[in-house]
């Protein structure tokens, strides 16, 4: 039952976010030391080199979709395409998805080897965390899952970014975040991958009052506009990552 209602929580934070000023230029504007990395993402920047298609798969839970018709146009992985589009005029690039809910790390990472094998992309983006939090996954296991799954991927010749959990006042009651958001950041720190804090943005949104996060309004609509701030985050991780100098393109 615990793990029903903190999943449940998980699924509904995307709905329980309220905006604070709209039109403000600042609007979930994002520290620059959280999008700031030593890692390079290689391939990346090859293909962006060679004008050459950069083909990115998002490997993720449930938390990577928005429910309704428009959802997955409005989620994270589709804003965070038309990001990279915007950012990288003239060449081709693709974000797919690959969604294994309520499965852990360990599960993930069994799989992960031929899923990059089948997809061959570019970069990985592999959203991790949520599920061994919320079943009190032991951190070493985890950490041991993280290993497998990020050597399987970098074997294969594929960037890999790691994204952690998202943030939610009322799940750090249940949650023992802090754990694997540590972990997660040690391992990417040993594999040379840059991290994507998602768990730190999306605080430091609702501590800017960009978001309220402790709302119990549900929208769809706002829950859309924090999978586009997401994405257009990310997006600026992958510049920054990839070394592309933003005065080459006009980037925006």
């Amino acid at each position: 039952m615990r793990i029903a209602r903190i999943a449940g929580m998980a699924a509904l934070v995307w709905l329980a976010v309220t905006p604070a000023v709209a039109d403000d230029a600042n609007f979930c504007s994002v520290p620059a030391y959280l999008l700031h990395t030593e890692a390079v993402l290689s391939n990346v920047a090859e293909a962006f080199k060679t004008r050459s298609p950069i083909r990115v798969l998002v490997v993720g839970s449930r938390s990577s979709v928005l429910s309704g018709p428009d959802g997955a146009a409005s989620s994270y992985p589709a804003r965070f395409e038309a990001a990279l589009r915007s950012k990288l005029p003239g060449i081709e690039i693709s974000v797919t998805t690959d969604l294994h809910p309520k499965e852990t790390a360990a599960d993930v990472a069994g799989k992960i080897e031929k899923i990059v094998a089948e997809r061959k992309p570019t970069l990985v983006v592999w959203q991790t965390g949520t599920v061994d939090a919320m079943r009190s996954i032991d951190p070493d296991d985890f950490r041991a899952a993280l290993d497998t799954g990020l050597a399987a991927v970098q074997k294969a010749d594929a960037d890999v970014i790691l994204m952690n959990l998202q943030y939610s006042p009322r799940m750090e009651t249940v949650l023992a975040a802090t754990n694997y958001n540590d972990t997660l950041r040690v391992v990417a720190q040993e594999h040379g991958a840059p991290l994507f804090d998602r768990f730190s943005i999306m605080r430091a949104w609702s501590e800017a009052g960009d978001f309220d996060l402790f709302a119990q309004a549900h929208s769809i609509g706002v829950a859309a506009r924090v999978h586009d701030c997401l994405g257009r985050a990310l997006s600026k991780l992958v510049i920054e990552a990839a070394h592309i100098n933003p005065a080459e393109l006009g980037v925006r």
